[in-house]
């Protein structure tokens, strides 16, 4: 609490908020931050070692920025270092050096809403609000009598030196403690010398997205460590004489380089063209002047004026006067655009803190459109800025693009640690090749160059290439039916989706919802449904259904949400955005925003006609927290204005005076919400004290949204999109979890679960009822069947009715709502896992709650994937392990995936995508580990009698061979059914491990042997082992190898090449078998009958025994009949028996675990009984 804060209020007086106060309560940083000195001796050693290493040591730090800051510098307090190294969330480091920015002394350079104060020198202080007092400053560095801040900047936010707190600080949270009073009282604009000093704080108001130059570009992806590898080999094969091979291989890396990097600029270049904004702004001075400024020199405080046609927000603003209707599919993919109403001004203000998440509703987002602007009073629309460059809405998107988080897939990291154990590998064939080679009395260089070539062999440096290749096909095959990827890696991810969170409107069912009728209201007893509201007499039921809505026209079309399309449309009446001010005076007394007209008399029903029109003064606008909108209106002629308000029934009706909610409102309720109807419900109030525009204006929304009479329920038919159903049973089938999360009633949401099938019929669902403490009583938690439930939707015991108890459980699915999952988060915490298990239906969730289920589901080790629609769901989207947002955008930062087409058959296509690429991912990362171990071996038995392989031997089998077969063996797309088995998501498992031994003893064997065969002929003659390769060459030791080694490279993509489950035949890659069945035809004619210029080009020793051939070909059968037998074998588990050697293991996977408990606890839940609180966690949350 703020001990001192009436106190120090008086010091505030009547300022404007100040810039710089730190309010307490501001978000914290996740990052640790090191302070580090440069020391004059260590970085002169650094360079002296750098001259040493021929550049080494630079090269290291190149690859790892932090080492250069341990070594030339030394640990420091952050009040003293020249640099910082930030450790992430996610455990990376990153440096950054401190830089440090001059003000005027004359300069005000107070932030934020606390009052200036100083300490008694001539530095400019920066107040900071702390929990006790208003007090405490912090003075800004002398330097030459100049004040000087410090700073450095991550991911494009500066953080900025606080004094009082001895830390760098995100220079946003200067601004968290503005209050909505605060940014009211900058309607006047700053001066142009606060603009300048915020300027220097803030920076520039720029996304900056690095377009690096060619060269620069060059420069690191030349210094990347497989270049350095490539460049590395190069040098040692052209030593070695191998020139021809190390000429392609410099060609080929050239062109890959090339096109990398013009691939790179471009990406670089469209996204810094799609974020780039530079637009000229007219600001408010507080002089009352109106200035012209770019854009990039606004800074939060300043005033800026929207023009009425419209413009794109190039920063974060909060409207203060005036209504915007804005398209926000940029940030959100939401199509449909905003209203946007100004921020509440009133008693209320002073204390609300200002937040641009729960205040968004009237929060005008950067890189937003604003597609209209319409004044309430005088001819403009005014807006405060708040945050601008990285720190807004867009700034932080495009820094998550930027800066991705890391996928931590655990086939990635294992790929990593199999290389090094390739390494060893290559380190044992050293050993041997050395011992072998010095036997032989080859010289010492040439023991050196042979010994760093079997490195070159073992180590594919084609191997993070290759892996991606199935990523690439996956992502193209999906870009063919309109859904769009921005993060490829989370296409392998996909495929080990288990559980998939669907939003319900927009996703599971139609966007559009049609209206099935009116239930009004005879005093305080409901009235049969009306199908046409239009028939409705004139009264408050009626003028709420025709004024309750953002509906807005543009161009002379309506545009707003579906919903409230749908209502306006039902009643018959238009919207008249044309009317003068002169004539809604004369017509209502007052100045209104629009009019509602009822439909001319002759298209009217029969009966009582419909002449007075509706003129409506503000609008409250729809909030997901609040569950409700509101107006206020003024119907023609004389009649007080009135306040209408729809939402959610429960919310309305909680509003309302008691005396008017009808006794029947739950079961009339329950009735429409079981069917699967979707219901709002209806309140108005009479507002006598509003006599003017103005005094409407000044109204809070919680005054208004009090007190009411209730009014009618609207009942809506929210349709089922044909594919849901196929789709959920599809998944459910393939034993992956579906679960709904939804903003709507909880019954309507357990009706659209059991008509999609999300819940079979002979399913229970069983509701989780939870209570927060309240005098002096803990919390509670009670678990209701559905079948003895009424359904009635509220908080605490009274939330299901009981009557009879469901006698055959089956499977149970648990339903909560929001309140209830907060409630149990907090005070049920060991409860908490076991029902995000078996909970199925989540209801009533904000978006802030929907993100937190995510999170929630994550930590039991879950793989999530999120379906939705809307911008409520960004938050889940971005936070799922896979996420995909139903868009029509191509590409939306919201989410990975983005798909065209408007129903939930993306979500089995995106596994199906991600199974294929994972399985082709293994077998690409084993076909290319088995491919460097069969050269490796090939070139150890050649070692042995001082040959080796030829130039051209080698080009053949690493670029025609090898290169052509992991690219086109990617190609195999997904298979069409969608089984119960995921594939593997690890490299280090008892089956990879397994298979890749096997095949490599097989690979040596067949080698061996027919090395063995070969020195058995007759006609063998031995080579001249004093001379070495490739002066040695041709010999029969290398014709053998080489013919052998070359069916082994085939055989392997062939058994490697898996179809079923996940991926199709590979007969339906068609051009990988082309290409298989040439390269098949083509060994045997280099076995049987090689023609002259082969013989010549690849150096092959001729051999006249027709029936050594033969079995030569024979080996090729037997090998590839073993290899298929043991790949075959080995997916049918014949190595599982290992796992029982070992005894039974406890799964990693928290979800698992809890399965296996509750599969063993059939008491669990107790049903219909009351469950207390843990004393220790109600006292921990009093």
């Amino acid at each position: 609490m703020y001990g001192d804060k009436k106190d120090s209020s008086k010091l505030l007086q009547n300022q404007q908020p100040e810039y710089g106060t730190y309010q307490p309560g501001a978000a914290q940083s996740c990052m640790e931050v090191s302070g580090y000195r440069n020391v004059t001796w260590r970085i002169v050693l650094c360079h002296i070692c750098a001259v040493l290493t021929a550049g080494i040591l630079l090269l290291i730090f190149h690859w790892k920025p932090r080492l250069e800051v341990l070594a030339k510098c030394t640990a420091c307090p952050l009040a003293q270092a020249d640099w910082v190294v930030i450790k992430d969330q996610f455990g990376q480091h990153f440096p950054a050096q401190v830089q440090t920015e001059q003000v005027d002394e004359s300069s005000g350079t107070e932030l934020g809403a606390g009052p200036r104060v100083t300490d008694g020198s001539d530095g400019v202080a920066i107040a900071v609000a702390e929990e006790e007092e208003w007090r405490d400053t912090i003075q800004l560095h002398r330097k030459e009598e100049k004040n000087v801040f410090r700073y450095y900047v991550f991911e494009g936010v500066r953080h900025i030196w606080t004094e009082t707190h001895q830390d760098f600080r995100k220079v946003s949270t200067f601004d968290e403690g503005w209050t909505c009073a605060d940014l009211q009282r900058y309607r006047f604009g700053l001066s142009q010398q606060d603009q300048n000093t915020r300027k220097k704080i803030y920076g520039p108001n720029l996304i900056d997205v690095p377009v690096k130059s060619y060269l620069r570009l060059l420069v690191d992806e030349v210094l990347n460590p497989f270049y350095i590898f490539q460049i590395f080999s190069i040098v040692l094969w052209m030593c070695d004489g191998y020139y021809y091979y190390a000429g392609c291989i410099f060609l080929i890396s050239a062109i890959s380089i090339g096109l990398s990097l013009y691939e790179t600029r471009k990406q670089s270049t469209m996204l810094r063209n799609m974020v780039k904004m530079t637009v000229s702004v007219k600001v408010r001075r507080i002089t009352g002047e109106e200035d012209v400024v770019s854009s990039l020199d606004l800074v939060p405080g300043d005033c800026i004026i929207l023009p009425p046609d419209g413009f794109l927000l190039p920063c974060d603003a909060a409207l203060l006067s005036g209504e915007c209707m804005v398209n926000e599919s940029m940030l959100t993919g939401e199509s449909v655009p905003e209203m946007k109403t100004p921020l509440p001004d009133g008693p209320q203000a002073a204390i609300t803190v200002y937040s641009p998440e729960e205040h968004k509703r009237h929060t005008l987002f950067c890189g937003t459109h604003v597609i209209q602007a319409k004044s309430y009073t005088g001819s403009e629309v005014h807006a405060v800025v708040s945050r601008t460059g990285f720190c807004t809405a867009k700034g932080n998107l495009i820094s998550s693009i930027l800066h991705p988080k890391p996928v931590g897939f655990k086939f990635y990291r294992d790929a990593l640690t199999f290389v090094l154990f390739l390494g060893i590998l290559a380190f044992i064939g050293d050993m041997y090749s050395i011992v072998v080679l010095v036997k032989n009395k080859v010289p010492v260089p040439q023991i050196v160059i042979r010994a760093l070539d079997l490195v070159t062999i073992i180590v594919p440096p084609a191997l993070p290439a290759a892996m991606t290749v199935g990523t690439i096909y996956a992502q193209s095959r999906l870009k063919k039916h309109g859904i769009f990827c921005i993060s490829p890696p989370r296409i392998n991810v996909s495929g080990k989706i288990k559980l998939v969170c669907f939003d319900k409107t927009g996703t599971l069912t139609e966007e559009g919802l049609d209206v099935w009728g009116v239930v009004p209201l005879d005093k305080t007893c409901f009235v049969p449904l009306v199908h046409e509201p239009r028939y409705l007499p004139d009264g408050p039921l009626l003028y709420s259904l025709a004024t309750c809505h953002s509906v807005s026209l543009l161009k002379q079309q309506l545009i707003g949400d579906p919903m409230d399309l749908k209502m306006m449309e039902s009643t018959g009446w238009t919207l008249d955005n044309n009317v003068t001010e002169l004539q809604t005076t004369e017509q209502f007394g007052l100045k209104v925003l629009a009019v509602m007209k009822p439909p001319p008399l002759d298209e009217q029903p029969h009966g009582i006609k419909h002449q007075v029109p509706v003129g409506i003064l503000r609008r409250f606008p729809f909030s997901s927290s609040l569950q409700r909108m509101s107006v206020i209106a003024k119907p023609g002629g004389g009649a007080q204005p009135e306040a209408f308000m729809k939402g959610a029934p429960e919310m309305v009706a909680s509003l309302c005076k008691m005396e008017t909610v009808p006794a029947d409102f739950s079961a009339i309720l329950r009735h429409y919400t079981s069917d699967g109807y979707r219901v709002l419900g209806f309140a108005c109030k009479t507002l006598p004290t509003v006599m003017s525009f103005e005094d409407a204006q000044q109204l809070t929304r919680d005054s208004v949204e009090s007190g009411m009479t209730f009014l009618g329920f609207l009942v809506m038919r929210n349709v089922l999109k044909l594919e849901t159903t196929p789709v959920i049973h599809l998944l459910r089938n393939a034993d992956i979890r579906t679960v709904m999360v939804t903003g709507d009633n909880m019954l309507t949401a357990v009706n659209v679960a059991r008509s999609c099938r999300m819940v079979e019929q002979h399913e229970r669902v069983i509701f989780v009822s939870a209570s927060p403490p309240m005098h002096n009583k803990p919390a509670t938690l009670k678990f209701i069947p559905s079948e003895s439930t009424l359904g009635q939707e509220s908080s605490g015991e009274g939330l299901y009715q009981q009557e009879t108890v469901f006698s055959n459980p089956g499977l149970d699915h648990f339903a909560l709502n929001g309140k209830s999952f907060s409630i149990v988060c907090d005070y049920f915490p060991d409860l908490m896992p076991k029902v995000l298990v078996r909970g199925t239906i989540f209801a009533r969730m904000s978006p802030e709650q929907k993100t937190q289920l995510v999170h929630s589901l994550q930590d039991l080790k879950y793989c999530v994937g999120m379906c939705g629609d809307g911008a409520n769901d960004c938050g889940a989207l971005k936070a799922a392990d896979v996420g995909i947002s139903l868009s029509e955008a191509e590409a939306s930062v919201a989410s990975p995936f983005t798909s065209k087409v408007d129903n939930i058959q993306c979500v089995p296509m995106v596994i199906r995508e991600g199974r294929c690429s994972l399985t082709t991912s293994f077998g690409v990362f084993k076909y290319m580990a088995l491919y460097s171990l069969t050269q490796f071996v090939s070139v150890l038995i050649l070692y042995t009698v001082n040959t080796n392989l030829s130039d051209f031997q080698f080009l053949f089998f690493d670029l025609i061979i090898t290169t052509t077969v992991a690219v086109l063996m990617g190609k195999t797309g997904p298979a069409q059914e969608l089984g119960i088995q995921r594939p593997q998501g690890t490299l280090i498992s008892i089956t990879v491990l397994g298979s890749l031994l096997l095949q490599t003893l097989l690979l040596i064997v067949i080698q061996v042997l027919a090395y063995f065969i070969t020195l058995s002929q007759t006609w063998f003659i031995s080579l001249n082992n004093t001379v070495i390769a490739p002066l040695n060459l041709p010999n029969y030791e290398n014709t053998v190898i080489f013919s052998v080694s070359g069916y082994q490279y085939l055989i392997l993509a062939v058994v490697l090449s898996k179809g079923y489950p996940f991926r199709k035949p590979l007969y339906t890659n068609v051009l990988f078998l082309l290409v298989l069945i040439i390269f098949f035809t083509l060994m045997i004619w280099l076995t049987l009958y090689p023609l002259w210029f082969m013989r010549y080009l690849l150096i092959l020793k001729e051999i006249n025994d027709m029936n050594f051939k033969l079995m030569l070909l024979g080996f090729a059968v037997l090998n590839f009949f073993t290899a298929f037998l043991l790949e075959t074998a080995l997916d049918h588990g014949v190595l599982n028996c290992l796992r029982y050697l070992r005894g039974k293991k406890e799964s990693k996977k928290l979800y698992k675990r809890l399965v296996k408990e509750l599969s063993v606890e059939p008491s669990w839940p107790p049903l219909n009984e009351v469950i207390f609180a843990s004393s220790k966690t109600f006292m921990n949350f009093r």
